[in-house]
């Protein structure tokens, strides 16, 4: 297990989930896809079953929690199986639960002054949220003469077509995203759709 979440694959897919029935096929289409790190976001009463599934079906896959946003977050995801921890934002209390739970994890930024205060903490890899909406390409870019050492995983309105740009960043190690995991195919149980959409996006990072 690497220590980084950016380091995982280059395109990490994100994940709502209102049945956790659905969990396990899911999960199986997007590795054969090329996407073995899933982001479970915690934002249904699904999420943890969801995760707690995945993590035990589904060996191939390096599943994750996303939208932790409390300490009590952490603890339930450790206990549910999941192997890295995605926060939009973060507080002391978070940060500490984060890294006590010994999982590698990716406390969210979306301004300079949130970026400097994590390196302060020793943290170098974060999440970008919401990317677009924060200032996208241009807004890290901006960020890598100073700040050289963060490295970010942007999450938030990134497509296919705007992923490219951000990868080719230095200071982007992966991105997030859900358009391979679109709500039309998830409710229609359209897995094989799933999987081309996972492959398109995996080859991404060729």
């Amino acid at each position: 297990m690497t220590s980084s979440v950016l380091d995982l694959a280059p395109v990490v897919p994100v994940v709502v989930l209102e049945d956790a029935a659905d969990a396990v096929p899911l999960a199986r289409a997007l590795v054969a896809g090329g996407l073995p790190a899933i982001e479970v976001t915690l934002r249904t009463a699904a999420a943890l079953d969801a995760i707690r599934a995945i993590a035990a079906e589904v060996p191939d896959a390096v599943v994750g929690a996303g939208t932790v946003i409390s300490p009590g977050n952490v603890s339930d995801t450790v206990a549910a199986g999941a192997r890295f921890l995605v926060s939009p934002g973060w507080t002391d209390a978070l940060l500490d639960a984060m890294q006590g739970s010994g999982l590698p994890f990716l406390p969210g930024v979306s301004t300079t002054s949130e970026v400097v205060a994590l390196l302060e903490r020793g943290v170098t890899g974060m999440k970008f949220f919401p990317a677009e909406a924060a200032g996208g390409t241009a807004y890290l870019k901006a960020l890598s003469a100073p700040l050289p050492q963060a490295r970010f995983c942007p999450t938030g309105g990134i497509s296919l077509a705007s992923a490219p740009s951000y990868l080719a960043l230095p200071n982007v190690g992966c991105v997030g995203g859900s358009w391979m995991v679109p709500g039309d195919a998830v409710a229609a149980r359209d897995w094989g759709r799933v999987e081309r959409l996972a492959a398109e996006a995996a080859a991404l990072g060729a």
